[in-house]
């Protein structure tokens, strides 16, 4: 079906139309992929990107964890406290400010991440797949120039290093 097949509602027909509801659709499915090709590992998408950030960037205060990868202070520290529990990361005082915590990812978060690399990499390609190949990356590329151009104007700005 297209936008212009008859058969299409209305009133789907003009939430089709809106950038914003078909990113929180699409959003809503890659979810749903990721915890299909993941649920043995129990992880949610944002807990393997925290994972994922804290591999190449270790000893990460929360605050710029969560620039890293756009998730608000709060949300972060609920993220990084059930990490902790199942033993993924851990965390320690910063020797420069007592009040401040940092996160390492741990030797079995490093071993867990290598176990879901080629089921999570599955979720990101099927996500995309509907695509043809040669529109993929360019997709990818549209994604990455309005999260980049907006970025100020979401609750926790992404900020890579």
């Amino acid at each position: 079906m297209t936008l212009d097949d008859p058969l299409i509602e209305e009133a789907y027909r003009v939430l089709a139309e809106r950038p914003g509801f078909l990113i929180r659709r699409l959003h809503q499915i890659h979810v749903a992929m990721f915890m299909e090709e993941c649920a043995e590992f129990n992880i949610t998408p944002v807990q393997y990107s925290v994972l994922t950030a804290l591999v190449d960037r270790p000893d990460l205060d929360q605050v710029t964890l969560g620039a890293q990868i756009g998730i608000d202070r709060t949300t972060t520290a609920g993220v990084l406290a059930r990490l902790a529990e199942r033993g993924l990361i851990q965390r320690r005082a910063s020797p420069v400010d007592k009040r401040m915590k940092l996160a390492a990812i741990t030797a079995e978060g490093r071993k867990l991440l290598r176990r879901m690399d080629k089921k999570a990499q599955r979720a990101h390609d099927r996500t995309i797949a509907p695509l043809r190949k040669e529109d993929r990356a360019v997709f990818l590329r549209y994604l990455l120039h309005l999260v980049d151009a907006s970025n100020g104007y979401g609750r926790a700005p992404l900020h890579l290093p």
